[in-house]
Parts: structure tokens; C-alpha cells; sequence
């Protein structure tokens, strides 16, 4: 049903084109399924250039350092560097729209990776971790992109349309570690040394990522729901596609963010480690690729599944799902034999389904739980702690390994995981 016009004609300074979509249910559901489309397709090219640090940005610094020690150090910086430009994207998105943030943390992280592949070239330590923390911002920019799904999505939709996103960032997520040696020859081939190699590859997707963004991603979603949304203050019609006006739940907020901070800090971890680990007992740089490429499908493969899950059980249940699945995945890492590549794919595997369950769920919290006016700053805002909570795992997991062993590591982040439950039940039960 349509809102009445002269509660339209109240939102001064509206133009045409803009009254337009609030007018229209018929032209918000188009621009919804839109607005799902573009960020896909910037998601493929994202989950390349995601998945090129992860696979080798640990082997790159122990080339260079000669030691295990710090060998989570890059996955930490690159964290770190991602929560600085999550809370950019957030308050520039906030400002001028998704776009114009999404477009921005892309094409930043792109000027990372370039830098990375200048510092393998020269050999400069300095300027790898100097690069990693700009590459960050290819990492949070991806992540974030996840919210845009929302802008115009009701209740009932917010965990399927961010799941809709995610999957198809698993195309590009999936080909970016299994595409580690071919890389590392084309690197080869022009006088870079091999493991800088996937770097080019992040470096061409995710500059592809934000140009895909900035030509297709209008109008922008953000502004239309905010607009709508603000209509929609003096109309308590439960008909229209855009949600209506909520209160900010401050509960909700607290406990979407830690579930996403504690799925974060144990699966990075836990995978940071992992190609080490793999290197130690003998396997090959194909072989790592293959296990991180499974690892990284089940982040987000599943994603579609996930979300109507979410959406139909419900957060709690699904914050269950995922602690006990990181359990599963710490328990399987911690005991089997480093040198069974079966189990090594099944540990990490789960390790990523349990992050999906625990991201998308969360996420779909930090959305039912804010209200448009200050929706992006505060998604912005809790990604940079779900970006210092990756960072903090990916530096603790070197030191961990190197004073214990990576059984250890595996064993605690998967008890760590079950923290998720208890938050998530307090915070449904103070909500009744």
C-alpha cells in the first residue's frame, strides 16, 4: 500500500526521482533485488582478493623473518588494518552512502596489495607490515558489504539477504587459494618472488570490486531506506517492504557483537596457524591452497542456507549452531594427525561453517537491533572490534604455537567458542 502523499510532501527537499521510490513498494522490491545483485557481484571479486593474504600472507613473513614466532603477525596486521577502515567505511557510508564507502575501502585495499608485492620485491619488512595494514581495508570493505543487502530488506529478510551477498563471495573466495601456484609462476615469470604472487591477484579484484560498486551501485540503497524509513515514521503501515521505524536496542548490540567477535577471534586463530602447521608435517603449497580454499568455502558457501535458517529458527539457535560447530572444528585440529590432509579439510571446514553461523546470525542482530539514522556508523563501529578481535587472534596464534603447539591453539579456541551461548541466551531472556 502506498503512503499518503501529503506525508510525503513533509520530507522537504525531496526530488522527484527520490519520492518516487518511497511511493512505490513496487520500485523499493526492485531496487532491493538490485542492490543484492551488484554487491554479489562485487563480492566475487572481493573473496579473491580476501583469500590471496589469508593463503600466503603467513608464509610470506616467515620467508622473510626466518622464523614461526611471528608468522601470525601479517594475518594481526591486516586485521588491524582492517578495523581502522571498517570504522571509515562505516561513518563515510553513514555520510554519503554505501557506495561511496564500499567503493572507497576497495579500492585502498588494492593499493595495499600492490604494496605488498613492492615489499616482497625489495625485500622490506617495513613495508610488507606498512602494506598489510592498507590491504586491511579490502578485508573490512568486503565484510561490510554484507549490510547493504539489508538497506531495504524487512525483518523477515535481513539474515537471507545477507546471506545472499556472502555466498557469492565464496566463487571468488574458493578460486583465490586454489589459484596460489599458478600465481606464484606468473610472479615468477615477470621477476616477483612466488608467494607475492596471489597479491597480484588480490590486487586486480579487489580495485575490480570497487569499480563494479561505484558504476552499478546506484541509486544508493543506504540513502533510499533512510529516506523511506523516515516516510515511514508517520505511517504504521506493517504492508510496506521497507521496515518501519525501530528503537535502538543496546542489548541486541552487545550481544551480536560478541558473537561475531568471539566466531572472529577463534577462527582466525585456528586458520592462521593452519598453513604452519601444514608446512611443518610435510605438505606442499598446493595442498595448503586446497585446505584453505575448502576453509573459505564453508565461510560462505553455506550463506544462503544460513540465512534462512537464521531467519526461520531464530538468532539464538543459531548462535548455539555455532559455538558447538567451532568446538567440533578446535577438537578435530587439536587431535588428528597433522599429516592427514581428510581431517585437516573436515577441521577447517568446520572452523568456517561455524563463523558463517556465527557471522550472519550476529549480523542479523546488529541490524534488528539499530535503527537507519545511525545504522551504518554502528555497524561501522562493531566491525572495527570484530576486526581487533581477528587481529589480537592472529598475533596470539604465532606466539601460542611457537611456545606450545598448535593442538594447543586448536584446543582452546574451540572451548573459547562456547562464550557465544551463554551472551546470546542472557540477552534473548533479558528481552522478554
Amino acid at each position: 500500500m502506498m503512503l499518503q502523499k501529503e506525508n510525503v510532501k513533509a520530507l522537504n527537499g525531496q526530488t522527484d526521482w527520490l519520492q518516487s521510490y518511497i511511493l512505490s513498494a513496487e520500485k523499493q522490491k526492485s531496487l532491493y533485488k538490485r542492490t543484492l545483485f551488484v554487491v554479489s557481484i562485487s563480492q566475487i571479486f572481493g573473496g579473491a582478493g580476501l583469500a590471496a593474504g589469508v593463503t600466503v600472507g603467513a608464509l610470506l613473513a616467515q620467508q622473510m623473518l626466518g622464523t614461526d614466532a611471528y608468522a601470525g603477525l601479517p594475518s594481526a596486521l591486516l586485521t588491524l588494518g582492517s578495523a581502522g577502515a571498517a570504522l571509515f567505511v562505516g561513518r563515510l557510508s553513514q555520510a554519503f552512502g554505501r557506495r561511496t564507502g564500499l567503493t572507497a575501502g576497495f579500492m585502498i585495499g588494492g593499493l595495499g596489495a600492490i604494496g605488498v608485492i613492492m615489499a616482497a620485491i625489495l625485500n622490506s619488512v617495513f613495508l610488507l607490515f606498512t602494506s598489510l595494514l592498507v590491504y586491511g581495508s579490502g578485508s573490512a570493505t568486503n565484510l561490510q558489504a554484507r549490510y547493504a543487502g539489508t538497506d531495504l530488506a524487512n525483518s523477515k529478510q535481513r539474515a537471507t539477504a545477507i546471506s545472499m551477498t556472502m555466498v557469492f563471495t565464496t566463487f571468488g573466495a574458493v578460486a583465490g587459494p586454489n589459484l596460489v601456484n599458478v600465481m606464484g609462476h606468473v610472479a615468477l615469470s615477470i621477476g616477483v618472488p612466488s608467494l607475492a604472487g596471489p597479491f597480484i591477484l588480490g590486487a586486480a579484484a579487489y580495485i575490480l570490486a570497487g569499480l563494479v560498486l561505484f558504476i552499478m551501485l546506484r541509486p544508493d540503497p543506504l540513502v533510499i531506506g533512510r529516506t523511506i524509513e523516515a516516510a515511514n515514521q508517520k505511517s504504521n503501515d506493517n504492508g510496506q517492504f521497507a521496515a518501519t521505524e525501530q528503537k535502538e536496542n543496546k542489548r541486541g548490540i552487545i550481544a551480536g557483537a560478541t558473537m561475531m567477535v568471539v566466531t572472529q577471534i577463534v577462527m582466525v586463530a585456528i586458520m592462521t596457524m593452519t598453513p604452519v602447521h601444514m608446512m611443518h608435517h610435510g605438505h606442499v603449497l598446493g595442498a595448503v591452497g586446497l585446505v584453505i580454499g575448502f576453509h573459505i568455502g564453508a565461510m560462505y558457501l553455506p550463506s544462503l542456507v544460513t540465512g534462512v535458517l537464521v531467519d526461520k529458527l531464530g538468532r539464538t539457535a543459531m548462535a548455539i549452531a555455532s559455538g558447538t560447530t567451532l568446538l567440533l572444528a578446535g577438537l578435530i585440529a587439536a587431535f588428528a594427525p597433522g599429516e592427514s590432509m581428510v581431517f585437516l579439510v573436515i577441521a577447517l571446514s568446520l572452523l568456517g561453517l561455524g563463523w558463517n553461523f556465527g557471522l550472519i546470525s550476529g549480523t542479523a542482530l546488529i541490524v534488528d537491533s539499530t535503527e537507519s539514522s545511525t545504522r551504518a556508523k554502528t555497524q561501522g563501529t562493531v566491525d572495527v572490534l570484530i576486526a581487533l578481535s581477528g587481529a589480537a587472534g592472529g598475533a596470539l596464534s604465532g606466539i601460542i604455537v611457537a611456545g606450545s603447539s598448535y593442538p594447543t591453539l586448536s584446543l582452546t579456541g574451540g572451548i573459547l567458542s562456547l562464550l557465544v551461548i551463554p551472551v546470546v541466551i542472557w540477552s534473548h531472556r533479558r528481552n522478554q
